[in-house]
């Protein structure tokens, strides 16, 4: 068994290839942000990072957030959101529930209540059905601030919502209408 601050940089460094720059280790993703699991091992560990499909396996399975997903036969990988590169994770529009969170820090607040949130460099905003969830997130980026967003009116009024396959809401931008502050 792997330690766990090993499981942790391997993951962020499958984070990094698969979520935002696959060329940093010659590989390269599909429209749909799968790559072949035997390549991408190859890739990784002639870069330095040891790599095999038990520990692979391990990484996919044992992350919290559930960032990576195989495909049915496992001979495909790819980050289950987050994606900076050019993919269409072909997710459909669903309902979601009538209240979401973000989780931010203080230093972006002043920017987000002027502009709503912004998907940035990435597909889509991130949102968490729970107030902790959105904590941990905002506080990876300084002291937390946990936004309240009122999905169910913003639904009612023609935005798109997606849910990935680890769960986590997925919208284009939330103007400031939407937007609550509950927590600092």
């Amino acid at each position: 068994m792997l330690p766990e601050k090993e499981i942790v940089r391997i993951s962020k460094f499958l984070s990094l290839v698969l979520r935002h720059r696959p060329e940093k280790i010659g590989i390269s993703l599909d429209e749909n942000g799968w790559t072949d699991v035997t390549t991408l091992i190859q890739q990784v560990n002639k870069n330095g990072v040891p790599l095999s499909r038990e520990v692979l396996k391990l990484v996919v399975e044992t992350n919290s957030k559930k960032r990576f997903a195989f495909n049915a036969d496992k001979t495909k990988i790819r980050a289950s959101q987050g994606h900076s590169v050019n993919v269409n994770l072909d997710y459909t529009p669903q309902t979601p529930p009538a209240i979401l969170y973000h989780g931010t820090s203080e230093r972006h607040l002043k920017s987000i209540l002027a502009t709503g949130l912004q998907k940035q460099n990435r597909h889509h905003v991130h949102l968490s059905t729970d107030v902790v969830t959105a904590r941990n997130v905002g506080q990876r980026h300084g002291k937390p601030v946990i936004l309240r967003i009122d999905a169910e009116i913003m639904t009612k009024n023609g935005y798109l919502f997606y849910l990935s396959e680890n769960q986590v809401w997925l919208t284009d931008h939330i103007p400031t209408e939407y937007l609550q502050i509950v927590a600092s």
